[in-house]
């Protein structure tokens, strides 16, 4: 017999079951179920991760609707059970849904949302943190000054590296890739070098415009280039960021041969997907060239880390925060709940994912839809 797993119960009498597998950030998103006659449960068991079996064991025999995890397995097992229990929605409180098997979903039936419009600026934020913490060395820096080994100033005591004036690469130049970008040229005053398949014009815009107005003003200007090859980038970036999408093309992006064309001092930076990068091969790369430096937000093979990572000086790691704004995290909380709350009462869905903002007016009714619904099409929707 399953072990009954603990939760926590919104408007018992509501008519519709939504679970949520996790708490999440805000009350606004259950005040939106529990006000639209949902009974709402949430789960509070002290996991990280819940398994397939605690989730089908959230389900139960009768289940509306599952707000879930980018960290749970959503496939056949989950979406066929969701169906026998009378749901028709799921929506991962996450913009990527790696984790969820789309075609499963649409043999049940189920629509699957996803939280895309709130992410971009918080995650560029990140990736900007992680670029001026790993050139600049603070982790070591704090870690040095925690440690009681500072006794004084010293010529060569973390010696990193200046942006201001360097070239920034950029690998992926959509919405995240484009505002990262922005904030290094504005912050830093550095030359950009992009590679996409499609070209930024907007990115491309900005960056001759700023130029000019750095030249008015008697500074140096900032120049870009649309590399022809990712190869270019590597070669001439001397801070790069990734920001793919991941799929089979994708998949170890950054392996052996391309960390050894980069800069012996450059800075690699991920807060994209972490099978981009061949981790193994970075780990070896960073111990080969200590003054080559990298800032990580997500790994391999999530939550761990690859041998050796760990132990790296000139790595900056933290655990997947790239979303981890209050403002984002709430609003993320919020687009799931109406996802499937859409799903339910049987709304359309919003003509275009990533301008959600009438979603996430406090003020205001949310707009009677589904802010994104990845499957739609293929549910004749």
């Amino acid at each position: 017999m399953a072990k009954p797993i603990s939760i926590e119960v919104w408007n018992p009498s509501g008519k519709y079951r939504v679970v949520s597998t996790k708490s999440m950030p805000g009350t606004r998103w259950i005040r939106l179920l529990t006000d639209n006659n949902c009974r709402l449960e949430i789960c509070t068991e002290a996991k990280t991760i819940l398994s397939v079996d605690d989730i089908l064991a959230l389900i139960g025999d009768r289940c509306d609707a599952v707000i879930g995890q980018l960290t749970e397995d959503w496939g056949e097992v989950l979406f066929s059970a969701l169906k026998r229990a009378g749901g028709t929605a799921f929506s991962n409180m996450a913009v990527g849904y790696n984790n969820v098997d789309v075609e499963a979903a649409n043999r049940n039936g189920i629509a699957v949302g996803n939280t895309p419009g709130v992410l971009t600026e918080t995650t560029a934020e990140l990736a900007a943190s992680l670029s001026l913490a790993a050139a600049r060395r603070i982790v070591e820096a704090d870690q040095f000054m925690r440690a009681g080994l500072y006794e004084g100033w010293l010529p060569h005591l973390f010696v990193g590296n200046l942006l201001k004036g360097q070239t920034v690469g950029v690998i992926g130049a959509g919405r995240i890739g484009s505002a990262y970008a922005r904030m290094m040229i504005e912050g830093f005053k550095m030359n950009l070098i992009y590679y996409d398949l499609y070209q930024a014009t907007r990115l491309e815009k900005f960056v001759t415009a700023y130029g000019q107005f750095l030249k008015a003003n008697g500074e140096q200007p900032v120049t870009w280039k649309r590399a022809a090859t990712m190869e270019d980038v590597l070669r001439e970036a001397d801070v790069i960021s990734l920001h793919p999408v991941l799929d089979k093309t994708t998949y170890h992006l950054i392996n052996p041969e391309r960390l050894a064309i980069m800069k012996k001092e450059a800075v690699l930076v991920n807060a994209s997907r972490g099978p981009v990068i061949d981790e193994v091969a970075l780990v070896e790369h960073l111990k080969a060239n200590p003054m080559f430096r990298v800032g990580l937000d997500v790994f391999e093979d999530e939550p761990y880390m690859k041998p050796g990572l760990a132990d790296m000086k000139n790595a900056v790691v933290v655990p997947h925060i790239a979303s981890a704004s209050k403002w984002t995290r709430e609003g993320m909380a919020t687009l799931a709940a109406l996802n499937v709350l859409g799903k339910i009462k049987g709304y359309p869905v919003w003509g275009n994912p990533n301008q959600v903002e009438p979603f996430l007016n406090e003020s205001a009714t949310p707009p009677p839809a589904c802010p994104s619904i990845v499957n739609a099409k293929q549910l004749g929707w």
